[in-house]
């Protein structure tokens, strides 16, 4: 029965062949041209560090590529399901394989079957690679290529409210009573939120309870003096714990990982519907290779001679790229808590699906 909704195992083989090669063609040249493009603004920002050469400009690269695949695979999907029909339609091809009995359907399922593979490997490839390359990248970028701290953990561009006070650092590394601030900036705020006093030392660790800032430098607002100070401590009732689920960046953790920490946040009371939109879209974003054939397939069908070839393809096109926007628009409203997240994640998806399928239908004859 499963073999009935494919064509002929050689043919099955044939249009999969002719697929997976168009996918990576068209991958490899998406991914050089933009990487090209963001060496040449990203470039001078890396060699402007000092001690920063040739290496970390292929580091760069190294990091960075993996996101590229995995932003843009969906739509070398889309293209390679244009340039896949385009000539099977122009050669008569598909008008070939219609006349031998098999439906829009039956030619579609190479295609979908390589597709649904290709969503798994993305899968597999976003969660052990892209994640953890991506969250380097971007911590790194955020200390603007100055090199990261070797301690594992470590976080950028923290903020930290104690009351009325805020704490700003750096970088934050290490876990529990090895917690680390670096570059810190400490406010204090009377009542109304007015700052009349600030704090700035080169570092911060746990004094159990409050944090001690290293030798801190002083400015007082109402007498605009600036003084050295000796080792202070702050916060007492900032925990390593508060400190610890104050950012979450979820295109930098793996599922696993982010779920725990979604579950922490959420027992700390904080609101995750955002992070909860991007925990489902880790499942349904790399299930959108498996739209791209359904989305496309209407340049497959109808004659060639008819004139309208052009025009389906453009059809194809636009309905893929039209996923691509409503998906980040629906994901955008979840995250502002328009839309529940699971919603915001998984509309788009079976909304395409559903247009895909009509469009096939209505336009297989």
């Amino acid at each position: 029965m499963f073999a009935a909704l494919f064509p002929s195992p050689t043919l099955t083989w044939y249009l999969a062949r002719l697929f997976v090669g168009r996918i990576l063609g068209v991958l490899v040249l998406l991914v050089l041209v933009l990487q090209a493009l963001q060496l040449l603004s990203e470039s001078g920002d890396i060699l402007a560090v000092p001690g920063n050469g040739q290496a970390e400009i292929l580091r760069y690269v190294q990091l960075n590529v993996p996101a590229l695949i995995a932003r843009f695979l969906p739509y070398s999907v889309l293209l390679a399901t244009l340039f896949t029909f385009w000539p099977l339609n122009q050669n008569s091809e598909v008008i070939a394989m219609r006349a031998g009995g098999l439906s829009a359907h039956q030619v579609l399922a190479p295609l979908l079957l390589t597709a649904a593979a290709i969503s798994a490997i993305s899968f597999a490839f976003n969660e052990t690679v892209v994640a953890k390359s991506t969250g380097t990248l971007k911590l790194w970028t955020e200390l603007r290529y100055y090199p990261i701290p070797k301690e594992t953990g470590t976080r950028s561009n923290v903020y930290l409210r104690d009351g009325n006070d805020i704490i700003a650092a750096r970088t934050v590394s290490g876990s529990g009573e090895r917690t680390v601030m670096r570059d810190v900036t400490y406010y204090r705020r009377d009542a109304g939120g007015m700052v009349i006093q600030q704090l700035r030392s080169p570092q911060a660790t746990y004094a159990a309870p409050g944090w001690k800032l290293q030798a801190p430098t002083g400015f007082t607002v109402a007498a605009t003096a600036t003084q050295k100070l000796g080792d202070t401590v702050i916060s007492p009732n900032l925990t390593p714990a508060q400190v610890a689920i104050t950012k979450t960046d979820a295109d930098g953790e793996n599922i696993v990982t982010l779920g725990r920490k979604i579950d922490a946040l959420r027992a700390a009371g904080r609101r995750t519907d955002e992070l909860d939109g991007k925990w489902w879209h880790k499942i349904s974003g790399p299930l959108s290779a498996l739209l791209m054939p359904l989305l496309g397939s209407v340049a497959a069908f109808g004659l060639a001679r008819s004139g309208q070839l052009l025009i389906r393809a453009v059809v194809g096109m636009a309905l893929g790229f039209a996923y691509f926007v409503v998906d980040n628009a629906a994901l955008a409203m979840g995250n502002f808590g328009s839309y529940p997240p699971l919603i915001a994640a998984w509309a788009p998806f079976l909304l395409f699906a559903l247009v895909g399928e009509t469009v096939l239908v209505r336009t297989e004859e």
